[in-house]
């Protein structure tokens, strides 16, 4: 609850905070909320502060004393929205428009005229999911074939980049992080002001959000940290003076600065003040004071470091330029020669002469940028899409990553690089069982993964150890369903009783891997199956980033390789000779890996073995290049499937817990996104595995949560063949050298998972896989000695758990599995991929 009746801080705090600020030292909310209060010589001193350590951000950046700002035109896509924000005259209803959208034709009409004034920037401007609140938008986009506003908005998108050569950024409003993976390949940079973190303001009746469902502070946070995720170049900001007080406003700007520790993504954060319109629920109140305007901007810069860069629009600050630069900005936002502000009509932008002479009179040098910032230019991947680089190194000087003022924009085509794909360290797949990888590490260890301070306190304390010891009732109650009816251990109702038997140690652990065995007897019998396959990782380039994963590399990195489809294919044929039925596919998700490639992969495959069982694609794999092709899943996979695809790996699931996922993989998928990826691959008859890696940053309250999602998808689809369970493996994982994770699971909780799996999925998934990867040989007989059937497969090589540190070798042959298999006291046999004989 915040006290809205605090007289504010007294003349001491304010003092006192300043010399805080003026020693370097870290602020914290109150200090930072007296500062918002400064005035007069304290104001002024705050002022000196901010530009000091702005001053410094620039020289460390290579361009002192130069403010940006990017020469746009302004197109407003549609002015319907679904939200009722009590400030905005943007927002309007169909019956004053001429139509719900502007037709493709307007768009371009735009783009050219600001092509041809040098404008470098259409900045895309729209209401929130218009569709969903007004008919005439939904029929609008249903008479041209367009699913959602989302899906016309990258069609313009793509048709700017193609006629005009103009640098797409969008502010569609909230996306999901679906949405914003399609849009990252049309678009070098998005945007959403998160406005404020103040919930009253949207829930109470009277707030300026209420009514608004995309306002809502939780939800546009997310959005911040999907961006993050999906590492688009991202725009944000607040909005003062609408009602908000001091400490929420300053809780605002820390949400920022935490969002950019974690990602690193932000690339610029604009500090806007509510101008009052007339005609709007709003008009009556006073405008935000510009005074109050420039010490918010000096308190956003010393929150948010020397590197951030900071806006104010240069047309809501009534001339007051130099009170502004000042505060310490070092950027005046995107200036339109062409457009008006159509969020801020009755405000000109200032012109650019103008903008040049008051910049210059402050000791600055105006220099035009782009709409990504020159940071995310020189940096390319992983914050510029491929298809987007031609556009984008058409107008910026290499050099510094700002416009080249000179260049016009001209249309080029919006494809796929023309490159051969293929080459760097193809033989790893060999050379990691002799030679070894090269460093424990990635080149851009500590930058890609995030702050791991910001990382670190995002784990549950429930995951630094083993799990309490339920109550020895609970414990009784559990082995007695797990011989019973284990099944039931899934039902909320017996969560005690399923969590004290994943605390199970000692005779109680031995008494649970027993019955584990005697179910998997009485459910598929004592044969331990294999298959002979055959695992083959394409390319090992990825900047996804996910804090587990010691497999993938940047392009420029010693270890780094990409197989070409010719190689993949060869790799296929010599497993077919040697004795396989299956190849199992995966790779990193490469950037440059065309839209095409996956499909090419299977049908080189199929081609040239075309009884090979292809078992390819990760969900995480799937959803990425879905979007990069601008289809759904569904259409994905169906074409796929067209060309060969049989089953897919039911990996990238690690834990089925977004609180943890986030933590462990930083930009992976979500788990409702992994859900929908196999459940619409299970309803085109493609059937997949599953798979759980423990043992990091995880509890057993997420383990048995994500059993339930599994046995949910089962219920529904029954398209999962097995279940593999996967013991994390540690000594290169970027999050254990960081201190972050556990190493690895203990030899209890290996035992208590692959038992658990097998009793928790009863009567849904029938088999049970245990890696010997992960486990090595002892540990995987002691596996189906406690409920599994299944080894998987000979491998022939493996790339994933070896950079991980996994000393277990790449592969076996049919005689070292069957020796497992003797050795846990049961006879092996030859499976396919979906658990039948096998003809050959």
């Amino acid at each position: 609850m915040v006290d809205r009746t605090d007289s504010g801080p007294t003349p001491a705090a304010v003092r006192r905070a300043l010399r805080r600020a003026a020693t370097g030292r870290a602020l914290d909310v109150d200090e930072a909320a007296a500062l918002l209060t400064a005035r007069g010589p304290e104001l002024d001193e705050l002022l000196r502060i901010a530009g000091e350590v702005r001053d410094a951000g620039l020289r460390d950046a290579g361009r002192p004393g130069v403010v940006t700002y990017s020469k746009k035109v302004f197109i407003p896509l549609t002015r319907l929205c679904r939200d009722r924000c009590h400030y905005c005259t943007f927002a309007t209803v169909p019956h004053r428009l001429p139509a719900a959208f502007l037709e493709t034709d307007e768009v371009l009409a735009i783009a050219r005229q600001g092509a041809a004034l040098g404008c470098k920037e259409a900045l895309f401007t729209l209401g929130d999911r218009p569709e969903e609140r007004w008919p005439a938008a939904r029929a609008w986009l249903d008479e041209r074939g367009y699913d959602s506003t989302v899906d016309y908005l990258r069609a313009c998108a793509v048709a700017v980049l193609e006629e005009t050569g103009l640098l797409p950024h969008l502010n569609p409003g909230v996306l999901s992080w679906s949405e914003l993976q399609r849009l990252k390949p049309v678009a070098p940079s998005m945007g959403m002001m998160l406005e404020t973190t103040a919930t009253r303001l949207w829930s109470e009746p009277g707030g300026p959000h209420f009514g608004s469902p995309d306002k809502e502070p939780a939800v546009r946070l997310r959005v911040l940290d999907d961006a993050g995720r999906v590492g688009v170049p991202f725009t944000t900001g607040i909005l003062i003076g609408i009602g908000e007080t001091p400490a929420e406003r300053v809780d605002a700007l820390f949400a920022i600065r935490r969002a950019h520790r974690e990602y690193g993504h932000l690339q610029e954060v604009i500090v806007q003040n509510f101008r009052a319109k007339p005609d709007t629920a709003m008009g009556g109140l006073p405008d935000a004071e510009l005074h109050d305007l420039a010490a918010t901007v000096a308190v956003a810069r010393l929150l948010l470091g020397p590197k951030a860069r900071l806006q104010a629009p240069p047309n809501l600050i009534e001339d007051e330029y130099d009170l502004l630069l000042r505060a310490g900005i070092d950027d005046w936002g995107g200036v339109s020669p062409l457009t008006p502000d159509h969020v801020n009509p009755e405000r000109p932008w200032p012109q650019l002469d103008e903008l040049a002479r008051q910049t210059e009179k402050s000791g600055f040098t105006l220099r035009e940028r782009l709409t990504i910032y020159p940071e995310y230019v020189r940096a390319g991947d992983p914050w510029l899409d491929p298809r987007l680089s031609p556009h984008v190194s058409a107008l910026a000087d290499p050099a510094t990553g700002l416009a080249v003022e000179a260049a016009r924009p001209v249309g080029r085509p919006w494809q796929e690089p023309e490159e051969v794909f293929g080459g760097g360290r193809v033989d790893l797949h060999a050379t990691i069982d002799t030679a070894g990888r090269t460093d424990d590490r990635r080149g851009d260890f500590d930058s890609v993964y995030g702050d791991w301070a910001e990382v670190a306190g995002k784990v549950s304390p429930a995951a630094s150890g083993g799990p309490a010891p339920g109550a020895d009732g609970d414990l009784r109650a559990g082995l007695r369903l797990a011989a019973d009816d284990p099944a039931a251990l899934l039902e909320p109702r017996h969560a005690d009783a399923a969590l004290a038997l994943f605390a199970a140690d000692g005779p109680a652990l031995d008494e649970l891997c027993r019955l584990a065995d005697d179910v998997r007897r009485d459910t598929v019998g004592d044969d331990v199956t294999y298959v002979v396959n055959r695992n083959i990782n394409f390319s090992n380039v990825c900047y996804v980033g996910c804090r587990f994963c010691a497999f993938a590399q940047r392009e420029r990195d010693a270890d780094a390789f990409r197989l070409s489809v010719e190689q993949v294919a060869d790799r296929a044929e010599e497993a077919w000779a040697a004795g396989a039925g299956e190849v199992c596919l995966q790779g990193g998700i490469d950037p440059k890996l065309p839209v095409t490639g996956y499909a090419d992969i299977v049908r080189a495959i199929k081609a040239r073995v075309p009884g090979m069982h292809v078992h390819a694609f990760s969900p995480m794999e799937i959803v990425t290049a879905a979007a990069k092709a601008g289809v759904p899943v569904r259409e994905w996979l169906s074409m796929l499937r067209e060309a060969g695809l049989d089953t897919i790996p039911g990996t990238a699931a690690e834990i089925l817990d977004d609180d943890v996922r986030w933590v462990l993989t930083k930009g992976k998928l979500p788990a409702a996104a992994w859900v929908e990826v196999v459940s619409t691959a299970h309803e085109l008859g493609i059937r997949s595995s599953s798979t759980m890696m423990y043992g990091h940053v995880d509890h057993p309250g997420q383990w048995l949560a994500h059993f339930r999602v599994l046995a949910g998808v089962q219920d529904r689809t029954g398209g999962f063949t097995e279940f593999v369970a996967l013991p994390f493996v540690h000594t290169n994982a970027p999050i254990y050298l960081a201190g972050i994770a556990r190493p690895g699971p203990t030899w209890r909780e290996n035992r208590v998972v692959h038992a658990m799996s097998r009793l928790l999925l009863h009567g849904r998934i029938d088999n049970i896989q245990c890696s010997w990867v992960k486990l090595g040989d002892e540990g995987t007989v002691a596996m189906l000695r406690g409920g599994c059937n299944d080894l998987g497969g000979t491998l022939m090589e493996e790339t994933i758990s070896r950079m991980a540190g996994s000393g277990n070798g790449s592969a076996r042959t049919e005689e070292q599995l069957r020796a497992i298999a003797a050795a846990a006291g049961r006879p092996a046999r030859k499976r396919t991929t979906a658990y039948g004989h096998p003809s050959r």
